[in-house]
């Protein structure tokens, strides 16, 4: 049995694998020894296996040639397939595999594509290749109908149609979808196959196609991807959720997670490590290339995140970013209780945008710097979105989850009264922390405003911060070297980090920077502009302030 051999390899360290893969063989081989409701049949788990390598045929390469599955692929075949009830039905309805680029992703999509049309003894199944943009999904498709081609006997007996391609013994079809999600309702999935999920920005693709599958017997949902710079979208959600079912912490029979991935970043630089973020190095995807490409970033930085991401499963930000995921990726938290004074920041906007507000405390004795947030956004401009049906969120991020978890709050109406920061900082002081000077770009806010700000907090209190390299350079590079020196203490604000994510650099002749968007509007950096606001009053008041709070 291959997945009892591929497994005992695994965990008997044969198979050099990162702790993930390792947990999940070591809860799968306990259940081939102990079936409960759920019991292993080595005849189902092997007869998609025997369908794929008898008649599904190479489309590139060497064509025509009989398709040979490697030995992590079968044993992860076995796994989806070889578990099931005592009616026979598969246990698991949807797999997720995050695996380095050119580990053979579109060669087994197109594989599963064709098995599940033809050898999965399902009256009309519906087979869908799913991808953000319809050429994507239709070169996945490409890929499908080609392998059919390659194949005398599956080529007899399906139609290339101009839309699918038509299994006329069962009424069974193979279509490519793009994110349009009026072409997307109304579905009856039997196998789903979604490529490259962390391409995807809509989250509306993957939650229709699991409710299409509604009514079938024994559906899957098959999603394959490497890693990606798209933050707090879908893959970020499938991938806390993988990492939960794999730890224990949710129990979810029905999803089976494969995580090929480096369990720690300085195994970049490690060949003997790359293995376990690419199941088929040598095989399948060339270890020379992949030296090649390792020996190129480390000389080239901008390529570097490139590697990381797409070759090792690590998580970083685009090759433009201010901050690497790593140097921002914890959640060391504190107790503002412990602090009496505080320096406030707030970046403001005139419009729909985010709000952001920063209350920040340094004491004695501690170079730690502890930052405590708050994010508003009109109420109108979420609901807007859900009114239209849009379920990812505005910006393709989960404002409403963190909304009830209490990192945002919303203003009534379609945009948010500047007066939030002022009962905002006016909050804290009630709660005993009281603001010393506060950070802010005066083009934002009138005189009114800045009125009510100098009675309650004093005269002095509020500090103009103007927006460009010649404030804020020095506190952006001080800044970045506090948060790679964990120094920063923000107790790991979701809505932080995707700013932190989101904030590039504009470079002047002289190479001073400032923070900038990126290219896409909807990527927010309000939480860093207000961070930076408050940084720099910190460190221009650092003598006035260090010593209110009490020692560490």
């Amino acid at each position: 049995m291959i997945l009892k051999e591929y497994g005992e390899a695994v965990l008997d360290g044969k198979i050099v694998a990162c702790e993930k893969i390792r947990r999940v063989y070591e809860k799968l081989l306990y259940d081939i020894d102990n079936p409960g409701k759920y019991h292993f049949d080595e005849e189902l788990a092997n007869k998609h296996i025997g369908f794929i390598e008898e008649f599904c045929k190479q489309a590139e390469g060497k064509m025509g040639a009989p398709l040979k599955l490697e030995p992590f692929q079968k044993a992860k075949f076995q796994a989806v397939f070889g578990f099931v009830d005592d009616n026979g039905l598969r246990r698991y309805n949807e797999v997720l595999t995050i695996e380095g680029r050119k580990n053979g992703k579109t060669t087994e999509m197109a594989a599963v594509a064709l098995a599940m049309l033809i050898n999965d003894d399902e009256g009309a199944p519906g087979v869908y290749n799913i991808a953000t943009a319809k050429d994507q999904a239709n070169r996945a498709f490409a890929a499908v109908t080609a392998m059919a081609r390659q194949s005398k006997d599956i080529s007899q007996i399906t139609k290339r149609r101009k839309s699918d391609l038509y299994f006329p013994y069962n009424m069974g079809t193979i279509a490519p979808l793009a994110s349009n999600t009026n072409t997307l309702d109304g579905l009856n999935g039997h196998c789903i196959i979604i490529d490259e999920l962390a391409a995807i920005k809509n989250r509306d693709i993957y939650d229709l196609m699991k409710q299409s599958m509604g009514s079938r017997a024994q559906p899957l949902l098959f999603c394959i991807t490497t890693n990606g710079f798209l933050r707090n979208g879908i893959f970020d959600s499938q991938y806390e959720y993988a990492a939960k079912v794999i730890n224990g912490t949710i129990e979810d029979e029905k999803f089976l997670p494969f995580v090929y991935e480096l369990d720690h970043i300085e195994e970049w630089d490690e060949p003997d490590k790359w293995i376990k973020a690419n199941p088929g190095l040598d095989t399948i995807k060339s270890k020379s290339y992949l030296s090649e490409c390792v020996e190129r970033a480390k000389k080239d930085p901008a390529f570097k995140p490139t590697v990381l991401v797409k070759d090792f499963n690590l998580k970083q930000t685009n090759e433009s970013a201010f901050l690497a995921w790593e140097d921002f990726d914890y959640n060391s938290t504190f107790d503002i209780s412990q602090f009496d004074y505080c320096i406030g920041g707030f970046d403001a906007a005139d419009s729909i945008d985010l709000n952001a507000a920063k209350a920040i405390c340094m004491r004695p004795n501690d170079d730690k710097i502890y930052v405590k947030s708050m994010y508003w956004l009109p109420e109108e401009a979420i609901n807007k979105w859900e009114d239209e049906g849009k379920r990812q969120g505005r910006d393709n991020v989960p404002y409403k989850l963190w909304e009830t978890q209490g990192f945002l709050r919303t203003c009534d109406g379609n945009k948010c009264d500047k007066r939030i920061f002022l009962d905002w900082f006016r909050e804290l002081q009630e709660q005993g922390l009281y603001t010393l000077f506060i950070g802010y770009d005066p083009w934002h806010i009138d005189d009114t405003l800045l009125r009510e700000f100098k009675a309650d907090f004093g005269e002095n209190a509020m500090i103009p911060v103007r927006q460009g390299t010649i404030s804020l350079s020095e506190p952006m590079k001080s800044m970045k070297a506090d948060l790679q020196a964990r120094k920063i203490i923000y107790s790991g604000n979701p809505i932080d980090k995707w700013n932190f994510a989101n904030t590039n650099t504009k470079t002047d002749v002289n190479g001073n920077i400032q923070p900038v968007k990126g290219l896409d509007r909807r990527q927010r950096i309000d939480g860093t502009v207000a961070l930076l606001c408050a940084y720099k009053v910190l460190h221009d008041q650092k003598d006035h302030y260090i010593n209110m709070n009490k020692e560490a």
